[in-house]
């Protein structure tokens, strides 16, 4: 029974770990066409994400989700928790990128742009600039406690710190105005609730980018395990041509490895030692790789210095590399059925999503019956229905409205307020009462509608919204 929880018995006897213990991996820096495109990617999403919530939009912030007032502000789009459609639109537009893009390339979102690569880039960046390359740090981390060491680790840690709890207060600038969030920390007047915001986002950025990086990828990261479901034979991977590279091994510069019986690979270990999660691309395709072209970028170089073409380890096809094709046969299968599908959809989505958008009324209308007075007589001879409407004013001006029904004879609109006025961005709750005569209608429920307008200074109808409700006539 011991055998099933324990591992293999090493040579003395001793018996093995249940869990293997981890092992740290110390990337080495490398420079390429994909290092160059990952860095790119790394500056177009931070300045994205860091610039965005100081941008201003009239007299407001340009992209704020203010949770308190239940708006959220895009630019020129006022939306309300109303229009939740939109985000379920969005999710599935990010949805069949994903499809598609993994369908295309692979783990592009992983490799290139995904926060936990983006983040543990910056990290593994300020590293390399207070410990040193590979071999420093590797050797920094294996000598005994002194003065140096202990500088150099404080000195990255507090530089993390700062760094992650910058990225924790944008964050909350996404939510609370982000001018005042400012003045609030300095001041030492945020609440508990921002306080506890800003520095939970910055321990998660701090932990993930700073300590457990490819462990995230490997271990927590859920695409990681059904990335197989989505790809086929003619997917773009990183590859290793094993054909061309096999038998590996060592040789001079100058000497003929066909001569020597040898493969274009040099066993330098160059791909692994660049990998973010310590793979070796040689081994084929494994579920940790999050195709980011490391071990292509160091692989040209080597094969560069060597004076062999490029190409040992690229992004191709399996049926690519299997059938020998070329750069244009590749690309032709890679447009397959299955792609133009998912570009069709992903399209349609995203058409159907900017024409809602375009087509979107400038207020929203919400009737509530008056549960509390359903249908009663009042003086006059006349039924009465009691309701409430809430109107929510989408536009940054104010607006005037008015307020019709239509759908039973002689039905009268009788509102407390005449000057139905909804500043800019605000909501307005607005009691209405319908009337009709006594007995011009058999006791039951009546469909009605109401038509809500704005009106302009010549009291013409510039937009309209309509909205159903019932009319209930008591058993007389």
């Amino acid at each position: 029974m011991n055998d099933v929880f324990n591992a293999d018995s090493s040579k003395d006897g001793a018996w093995g770990e249940l869990y293997q213990a981890h092992q740290k991996i110390y990337p080495r820096s490398v420079q390429g066409i994909f290092a160059k495109w990952r860095w790119g990617f790394v500056f177009l999403t931070q300045i994205i994400f860091y610039c965005l919530p100081w941008l201003e939009w009239g007299q407001r912030q340009a992209v704020l989700f203010d949770l308190g007032a239940r708006r959220f502000y895009i630019f020129g789009i006022v939306l309300y928790p109303q229009d939740f459609i939109y985000l379920t639109g969005l999710l599935v537009i990010s949805a069949f990128s994903l499809f598609l893009f993994t369908a295309i390339a692979g783990r592009l979102w992983c490799g290139f742009a995904c926060p936990q690569t983006v983040y543990s880039e910056i990290f593994m960046w300020i590293e390399r600039k207070v410990e040193g390359n590979r071999t420093a740090r590797m050797r920094l981390d294996s000598q005994e406690f002194s003065l140096e060491k202990l500088v150099k680790k404080w000195y990255k840690h507090f530089l993390w710190i700062g760094f992650s709890i910058w990225t924790g207060f944008t964050f909350v600038g996404y939510f609370t105005p982000v001018r005042d969030l400012g003045m609030e920390f300095f001041l030492g007047n945020m609440s508990s609730w921002e306080v506890f915001w800003v520095f939970f986002y910055g321990f998660a950025t701090y932990g993930n980018a700073g300590f457990m990086r490819e462990q995230v990828c490997k271990y927590m990261c859920p695409y990681a395990r059904f990335q197989s479901a989505m790809f086929d034979k003619d997917t773009l991977i990183v590859t290793y041509d094993s054909e061309r590279g096999e038998p590996r091994g060592s040789r001079s510069r100058k000497a003929d490895f066909a001569a020597l019986n040898l493969g274009a690979c040099v066993d330098c270990s160059l791909c692994v030692q660049v990998c973010p999660t310590g793979i070796d691309i040689r081994k084929g395709l494994q579920y940790e790789c999050i195709g980011c072209g490391a071990c292509a970028d160091v692989c040209d170089t080597v094969m560069d210095k060597v004076g062999y073409s490029r190409g040992l380890v690229k992004f191709s096809t399996q049926h690519a590399i299997e059938n020998h094709w070329t750069s244009a046969q590749t690309l032709r299968h890679v447009f397959r059925p299955r792609v133009l599908i998912y570009s069709g959809i992903l399209l349609l989505v995203i058409a159907l999503l900017f024409g809602s958008l375009l087509a979107r009324k400038s207020f929203k209308v919400d009737v509530v019956r008056d549960r509390a007075s359903l249908a009663r007589i009042v003086s006059g001879g006349h039924i009465e229905n009691v309701y409430r409407l809430q109107i929510m004013n989408a536009a940054e001006k104010r607006q005037h409205f008015r307020i019709l029904a239509s759908g039973m004879n002689d039905l009268e609109v009788m509102i407390d307020s005449e000057d139905l006025v909804v500043e800019s961005t605000q909501s307005r709750w607005v009691s209405v009462r319908l009337h009709v005569p006594y007995g011009s209608a058999l006791s039951g429920k009546y469909p009605v509608q109401f038509t809500i307008e704005i009106f302009g200074d010549n009291e013409k109808a510039i937009e309209k919204i309509e909205e159903k409700s019932i009319f209930l006539i008591p058993r007389q």
